[in-house]
C-alpha cells in the first residue's frame, strides 16, 4: 500500500550551510601524490626545525597529531609519517576553485579561511528551497572540481551549522532542521562548543557542568560568577543562540584565526611558534582574497578567562607572514602577561581590510621553515 501523505515543509526562518574542506592541506598532497594516499601525512615545518604542524591527514590523528604542534613532538608521536612543506600557490589555486563553487549558489558567502566558509541561502541563486539538497550539490561540484571532499552543517544559525558541520567528518553532512536545535544539542558534551578545550573541558566539569543541557538550563549569575563574562556567552552556545549574520564574501573587516590550547601555558616560545603558523595563515588567506589591511591584531585569553587585544599599525602592508609574525611575537612580550599568566587562547589577525590594488607595493613569496625537500 502506498503512502501518498506527503512530508510537511520545513519553514526555515534562515538557511545557513557552513562548509569546511576535509584535512585540506594535507588532502590535497595526497590527490597530487597517488603514493600518500592511507598514509599518515603531515603538512608543516620540518620535524628538524623547531616548526610546527600546519595540518595532518585523517590517518595521523589516531596518534594525536594535530594543527600548531611543534613537528618535531609529531615526529615523535608518529614516525612513520611523510613530513612535507607547504605549496601554498596549489593551496590557494583549490580555494579559489572551491569558493568559486560557492559564489554559484549565493553572493552571501563568508569566507573564514582558504578552507572554510559560511553561506547564507536563504535566498538562493537558482530559488533551490531545500538546504539539504543545496549543500549536497556543493559537496558533489567540490568533489568534481577539485577530487577533494568536504563536510557541511546546514542549521538556522552560523554556530549551529558550524557545529553540524564538524559532526560527521570527514565527507559528512549534517542538518540540524529548525525546532530539533535543543534535541540536538543538549546530549553534546560541553567540549563540542567551539572554543572549549580540555582545560575549560574540566573546569566546567567539575562546576557540574558536562552537557550542553546542563549549561543552558544552568543559573545565569551561577555561571558569570564562575567564568566571568563569557559564562552568559557559553551559555547562548549551548541554547543554540547566533545573532551573527553572513558577511559576503570580500566584505570582511578583519581576517584572523585563533586556537584554544589543550592546556594552560606559560611557555612564550611555544606561543611565538604557534604565532608563526596562524601569520602564515592569515597572510596566504589575505592573498588568496585579494585583499590586505595595516593592522595586526593579537588576541590573548588568559586561564581566568579574561580576554584581552593588542595591536599594531604598519605604515605599509606587509609584504610577507614574517613581518605580521614580528609584530605579533613583540605585542606578545611586551604588552601582555604571557609567560606570567598561564595563556588559555592565541588569536591573530589582519584588520582594516580593503581591496589589495588600493596599497602600493606587492607581495613576496617566503618559506616555511624548509630549505630543500621533505624529510
Amino acid at each position: 500500500m502506498n503512502d501518498n501523505k506527503k512530508k510537511p515543509k520545513i519553514k526555515w526562518p534562515k538557511k545557513i550551510i557552513h562548509v569546511d574542506m576535509d584535512a585540506f592541506y594535507a588532502a590535497i598532497e595526497q590527490r597530487d601524490f597517488p603514493q600518500y594516499k592511507g598514509k599518515p601525512v603531515i603538512v608543516g615545518g620540518s620535524p628538524k626545525s623547531r616548526g610546527v604542524v600546519s595540518t595532518c591527514s585523517y590517518e595521523a590523528r589516531p596518534f594525536g597529531v594535530r594543527s600548531a604542534m611543534p613537528a618535531a613532538q609529531a615526529y615523535r608521536l608518529c614516525p612513520q609519517a611523510i613530513f612535507l612543506p607547504p605549496r601554498f600557490e596549489v593551496y590557494r589555486e583549490a580555494s579559489r576553485q572551491v569558493m568559486a563553487i560557492l559564489r554559484q549558489h549565493t553572493e552571501r558567502v563568508e569566507s573564514v579561511s582558504l578552507d572554510e566558509a559560511y553561506l547564507d541561502v536563504t535566498e538562493h541563486r537558482f530559488k533551490l528551497e531545500d538546504p539539504c539538497m543545496i549543500a549536497t550539490l556543493i559537496k558533489q561540484n567540490i568533489h568534481a572540481a577539485t577530487h577533494l571532499t568536504a563536510s557541511a552543517g546546514v542549521a538556522v544559525n552560523m554556530f549551529l551549522a558550524k557545529i553540524a558541520s564538524d559532526f560527521n567528518k570527514p565527507d559528512g553532512l549534517t542538518v540540524i532542521e529548525p525546532g530539533t536545535e535543543a534535541a540536538f544539542l543538549r546530549p553534546l558534551s560541553v567540549r563540542k562548543i567551539p572554543g572549549v578545550g580540555p582545560v575549560t573541558e574540566r573546569q566546567l566539569e567539575s562546576l557540574g557542568f558536562k552537557t550542553c543541557a546542563d549549561l543552558a538550563d544552568a543559573d545565569a549569575a551561577k555561571l558569570r560568577s564562575a567564568l566571568g563574562k563569557w559564562g552568559p556567552d557559553l551559555q547562548r552556545r549551548a541554547q543554540g543562540r547566533d545573532d551573527r549574520e553572513v558577511e559576503p564574501y570580500g566584505e570582511p573587516k578583519q581576517s584572523s584565526t585563533e586556537e584554544t590550547f589543550d592546556k594552560d601555558t606559560r611557555d612564550v616560545e611555544a606561543m611565538k611558534e604557534h604565532l608563526a603558523v596562524y601569520a602564515r595563515e592569515v597572510f596566504e588567506h589575505l592573498k588568496a582574497s585579494d585583499r590586505m589591511g595595516l593592522t595586526v591584531v593579537l588576541k590573548v585569553k588568559y586561564h581566568d578567562f579574561e580576554s584581552i587585544t593588542r595591536s599594531f599599525t604598519l605604515k605599509q602592508p606587509p609584504e610577507d607572514w614574517q613581518e605580521i609574525f614580528e609584530v605579533a611575537a613583540r605585542l606578545l612580550e611586551g604588552k601582555t602577561q604571557a609567560g606570567k599568566k598561564p595563556v588559555r587562547l592565541l588569536g591573530l589577525g589582519i584588520s582594516g581590510l580593503r581591496p589589495a590594488d588600493e596599497f602600493k607595493g606587492s607581495f613576496t613569496p617566503d618559506l616555511f621553515g624548509w630549505r630543500g625537500g621533505a624529510a
